[in-house]
């Protein structure tokens, strides 16, 4: 690997009122390396990103880039030495061209005008050397997210950066988006750029990385070469003790059919003919390949999209669901994937966020919320789940993910939900918080509450499911009973395309 280090960092430190975010860090990442960056949520991988892109000054340490002593004060600093920053929160401009977009701000020019003809080859030319298929022309809006995130990708490599850090950069990737990307990767490890690679998926750091950089309540643990540590003792170094079971045992107490679903579509064809049932105390496992439709089906089982075709069936009887409102009066409560943009009021209180589905309950007299109530049933709900807050009040936003996750099945319990659709309720959580999530997934089951459960971690899918369905293009593509379960399997019905019959 050699010696020269791209990035050095000595006594970092970094408190907010309360909080040491960055204790005394000292590491080297050495140039054209792939390095993990692993640690629970709270253990201040994002904080130090934050100091290396310019958005945050540290208190107090020293910071060598490239062999030279450097302050980074803002962005633009960061930018000018070579750092790019791939946030999870993309930092893109959906009306503007694919082109336009890779090049914001440093447009080519020719006699002092913009060269549109000029961006657009430069960025076909990128686009091509990865063998990417999306239009330079294409507005950026009308792209699916996974495609977005490519062109973030595309958009820090045009730079020319020596250090690329990238923020869960597949947690809206296909299989073949994520192969493109390693690919990128791969070319940047040859042409000796440093790539910083944060993530929860552990397979992935297992696969693409060089280096596993450990970190854990705002201390840096150490640094190790990906064969000289196991998974569970990686695992173990973030968490700080020893590595319990991660899945609950499943002592399942299946009931009777409380859904019914019968030949379902929809209108843009993403649901096409599913049909299956689903039991009291039940988890049904929905896999299959991001775009295969399960988001689509939850979201016309929650009536948030409109029915083609198709029956919906609750306790024998068919329902016509056609509002979220039809939904939880039918006792349905949906966890979303997007919980930032679709399950949560950010900039509203933890309380307020566990009563949104709830105000008809809460109201006094029928006309005014009660916010004493309100409370009272936040902080029951809080303490039931073990959500970690200073007090109902808090704004959600500064909650962690696991425990704004918490939040949201907080929400659909009190709303007294029968049947819960989690869509990828553990993705960016920490591993600490997916055992709390995971435990009390099962405890809800056990409670008689019938559960859909869509992940695309086929381990998730195997160790929380009591049977699953496998998605492809819409449609089922085969079920597999618990002592089936693998995940050869499950890949392969995901792959294969529509069953035939």
């Amino acid at each position: 690997m050699g010696t020269d280090y791209i990035l050095e960092l000595n006594g970092i430190e970094k408190s907010f009122p309360g909080v040491k975010a960055l204790s005394n860090i000292d590491v080297k990442f050495e140039k054209g390396v792939v390095h993990g960056l692993v640690g629970e949520n709270g253990a201040g991988k994002s904080t130090l990103m934050k100091v290396l892109s310019g958005a945050y000054l540290p208190d107090s340490g020293t910071i060598n880039f490239d062999g030279e002593l450097v302050d980074i004060h803002k962005p633009s600093d960061a930018e000018r030495l070579g750092i790019a920053i791939i946030y999870q929160e993309l930092n893109l401009l959906n009306k503007m061209t694919v082109a336009e977009n890779i090049y914001i701000g440093r447009s080519p020019k020719k006699a002092g005008f913009i060269s549109w003809k000029e961006m657009m080859r430069a960025s076909q030319e990128i686009l091509d050397e990865f063998h990417i298929d999306i239009a330079v022309d294409a507005v950026l809006g009308n792209l699916s997210i996974a495609e977005q995130q490519i062109i973030e990708i595309v958009k820090a490599i045009s730079k020319n950066a020596k250090l690329v850090i990238m923020d869960e950069p597949t947690s809206s990737l296909t299989e073949a988006e994520i192969k493109i990307m390693f690919e990128m990767i791969e070319k940047m490890r040859k042409n000796h750029v440093t790539v910083i690679y944060i993530s929860h998926k552990f397979e992935e750091i297992f696969e693409i990385c060089d280096t596993i950089n450990i970190m854990r309540d705002g201390e840096f643990i150490g640094q190790y070469p990906v064969g000289d540590i196991s998974r569970d003792e990686m695992i173990e170094k973030m968490i700080g003790r020893k590595l319990v079971r991660q899945f609950p045992e499943r002592d399942p107490d299946i009931g009777d059919v409380i859904l019914e679903v019968d030949g379902l579509c929809d209108f843009d064809n993403k649901v096409h003919e599913v049909s299956f049932e689903l039991r009291a105390g039940e988890i049904l496992g929905i896999s299959g390949l991001v775009g295969a439709g399960r988001t689509e089906l939850l979201e016309l089982l929650f009536g948030a999209s409109k029915k083609k075709s198709g029956k919906i069936i609750i306790d024998g009887e068919e329902v016509n669901i056609k509002s979220p409102k039809d939904a939880i009066e039918h006792r349905i409560g949906f966890v979303t994937e997007n919980r930032k943009e679709e399950g949560l009021l950010l900039s509203s209180s933890v309380a307020m966020n566990v009563a949104v589905a709830n105000f008809r309950r809460l109201a006094k007299f029928g006309f005014y919320v009660n916010l004493n109530k309100i409370n009272d049933v936040a902080e029951e709900y809080v303490d039931l789940l073990s959500v970690k807050t200073p007090s109902v009040a808090q704004p959600i936003r500064f909650l962690s993910g696991g425990n704004q996750q918490k939040v949201i099945i907080a929400r659909w319990l009190y709303s007294d939900s029968r049947i819960l659709l989690l869509d990828e309720p553990t993705r960016g959580i920490d591993v600490g918080a997916k055992k709390e999530i995971y435990d009390l997934i099962n405890e809800l089951s056990h409670e008689g509450k019938a559960v859909i459960l869509v992940s695309s971690e086929l381990e998730e899918i195997i160790g929380m499911s009591d049977r699953a369905i496998v998605m492809s293009e819409g449609s089922i593509a085969g079920e597999v009973d618990k002592a089936d379960f693998s995940q050869h399997l499950l890949t392969d019905y995901a792959l294969r395309g529509r069953a035939k019959n």
